[in-house]
């Protein structure tokens, strides 16, 4: 400990300079790679503006790669939020597009310090800014923090509104920032269950308000173009993209791959989900109860990432705030040991474009036993997040619960 305390102090006396380091060379990364073509945003870019023609569900973009159409695939709000970023050209877009997804990416490295420092943030302050820059250089290097950059994803930018909101102590700004998170991408209303687990019931009230607002304001823009997703294009996620890729890594894309065809809402993912649910809720309950606020907002995000039927490799950002806790909350060392050990390899080495490499096609769903083995990765040590969780949470509130009776004791003795 008395090495690792040495080697931190001295990154912490560089970080600045290793977040610029580290901007630098994935910048140069992206410009001189496959990444430069921010393909997801493109869509954003180009088809937001139909959202004022009537036609946003009728057109894919220009810009699609000859095997995968890209439509648009959020609700109308979307669009409209999109809408300013149409006003620039290209470069610039995309650039500003980046510069923000890197202020995200450190807001929400911040936040899950602060939320993991406590007093400590207040007392230390320096130091936790520095570990935030610390951070934030580490955490441009996990894959889905690349891809988010390398696709032009919205990922960074609703996970900081996200994480802002759930923490937030006013109910209306809370809620009404899930709400609105919501209605621009559907992803986010699984933080609903958050307010209902910590007892919010304001703000739960209050994001489901905000989100009506934002589905009224698509059919007060068309109604017929929000009546067509709300009730034909809604729920149809192969038009979001091809299940059974390995880029999906929900319990669905899993499942679809081990059994070589889409098993939809099938007796084999209601079984996985219903048992996800079960764990989830388990892990939801003890961080509840230990009082730890960043643990309760990772479990209901990674519930949702594994029910949702496309759960694209890079909307596991989520992994970043959980190796923020694992590295400073204070559990039992086996369950940092295990959680660490899993989710790091897969983390910084690219299994997805491994899985991709050795694909026919992005809609071939069979693959072999031990690459449809690999394609469980992200869902599986998300499932042993939670039971982790579950276990060790309990056991850390227990042995704190027995040191504040022995100090009491000694105390009164």
């Amino acid at each position: 400990m008395h090495v690792l305390g040495k080697l931190e102090r001295w990154l912490l006396a560089v970080a600045p300079w290793l977040l610029v380091i580290s901007l630098l060379l994935r910048t140069w990364v992206l410009v001189t790679g496959f990444g430069n073509d921010s393909m997801d945003l493109r869509v954003y870019w180009s088809l937001a503006p139909h959202v004022l023609t009537g036609d946003l569900y009728e057109v894919v973009s220009p810009f699609s790669p000859a095997d995968f159409p890209l439509p648009f695939t959020y609700p109308p709000f979307g669009a409209l939020v999109f809408l300013p970023m149409t006003w620039l050209f290209w470069g610039a877009a995309q650039w500003s597009f980046r510069v923000l997804s890197v202020l995200c990416l450190y807001w929400l490295v911040r936040t899950a310090l602060r939320l993991v420092a406590g007093e400590g943030w207040t007392s230390d302050a320096r130091r936790w800014r520095l570990r935030a820059l610390l951070w934030t250089a580490v955490l441009l290097w996990m894959m889905p923090v690349f891809h988010t950059f390398e696709f032009g994803q919205i990922n960074l930018v609703l996970a900081a509104v996200v994480l802002a909101a759930l923490v937030a102590r006013d109910d209306r700004v809370a809620g009404a920032g899930i709400g609105l998170a919501s209605g621009v991408k559907l992803v986010p209303a699984i933080s609903g269950l958050y307010f209902l687990a910590t007892r919010r019931w304001a703000a739960a009230v209050w994001s489901a308000a905000a989100f009506a607002v934002t589905a009224g304001l698509g059919f007060l823009v068309d109604f017929d173009q929000a009546e067509r997703y709300w009730f034909v294009l809604f729920g149809d996620a192969g038009r979001v993209g091809p299940i059974a890729t390995a880029h999906n890594q929900s319990l669905r894309g899993a499942l679809s791959r081990s059994l070589g065809h889409d098993v939809a809402t099938s007796w084999p993912w209601v079984v996985a989900a219903a048992l996800a649910v079960v764990i989830a809720l388990f892990a939801l309950r003890a961080a509840v109860r230990s009082g730890d606020a960043l643990m309760g907002v990772l479990t209901v995000q990674f519930l949702g990432l594994l029910l949702s039927p496309i759960s694209w490799d890079h909307h596991w950002v989520w992994v970043a705030p959980l190796l923020i806790w694992l590295a400073y909350e204070r559990i039992a060392r086996w369950a940092r040991v295990v959680l660490l050990s899993v989710w790091c390899p897969v983390m910084f080495l690219d299994v997805i474009a491994f899985q991709l490499d050795r694909q026919p096609t992005i809609w071939t769903a069979g693959r072999p036993g031990w690459l449809s083995a690999l394609g469980w990765a992200y869902p599986a040590f998300a499932v042993l997040t939670l039971v982790v969780v579950a276990v060790a949470l309990p056991a850390r509130r227990a042995v704190r619960e027995e040191a504040g009776l022995s100090s009491a004791s000694c105390r009164r003795s």
